[in-house]
């Protein structure tokens, strides 16, 4: 749910990521924030001085918000398949935008092949809306965490890259009326 709430003060203080830095810190207790965005396993927040960072689900408690932790469809499944990766990655979502990193078009390659000793072992390219963009590490260690979860997935391997660039003819058709753009 993408959503913007009214301003709540933080319980307690909270370990923060700096939107678009990616730089990690605490806000203190007291904080005035509003929800911008609740997608995926974090909160994206602006403070009274607009500052937007990402508080992972776990802290949602600071924020007056009791955080339900749902195991998505793909991993409870049982059985792995290219399509239940591909939704899985779909629960990845940027914190600046409301849309998934696949209908983003983020994702650039998803390759799968049997691991040694068993098990399937995943080789995602992906990139970033920007080539200076803070939050690539914190998008590459959601998507091998998410993917990770994957029935018979033993391992994940993320690699950001840029070329080619990313552009916003790369998104869905959905992802661009979500956003009002005419490209």
């Amino acid at each position: 749910m993408s959503t913007t709430y009214e301003p709540v003060k933080l319980s307690r203080p909270v370990e923060v990521t700096e939107i678009p830095s990616g730089i990690r810190g605490q806000i203190p207790e007291g904080t005035v924030a509003k929800v911008m965005q609740s997608l995926g396993n974090a909160y994206t927040i602006m403070t009274e001085y607009g500052y937007m960072y990402r508080i992972d689900a776990k802290d949602a408690d600071a924020l007056g918000i009791e955080h339900i932790k749902q195991e998505s469809a793909a991993a409870a499944s049982g059985k792995f398949s290219e399509e239940l990766a591909w939704e899985e990655l779909k629960t990845v979502y940027d914190p600046e935008i409301p849309v998934n990193i696949v209908d983003l078009g983020l994702v650039y390659e998803c390759n799968i092949a049997e691991a040694e000793p068993g098990g399937k072992k995943l080789d995602i390219k992906m990139t970033m809306t920007a080539p200076g963009c803070g939050m690539g590490n914190i998008l590459k260690a959601d998507v091998e965490n998410k993917l990770s979860h994957l029935p018979e997935v033993k391992e994940v391997h993320v690699e950001v890259v840029f070329d080619p660039p990313w552009t916003p003819q790369r998104m869905t058709e959905a992802a661009r009326l979500q956003l009002g753009l005419d490209i």
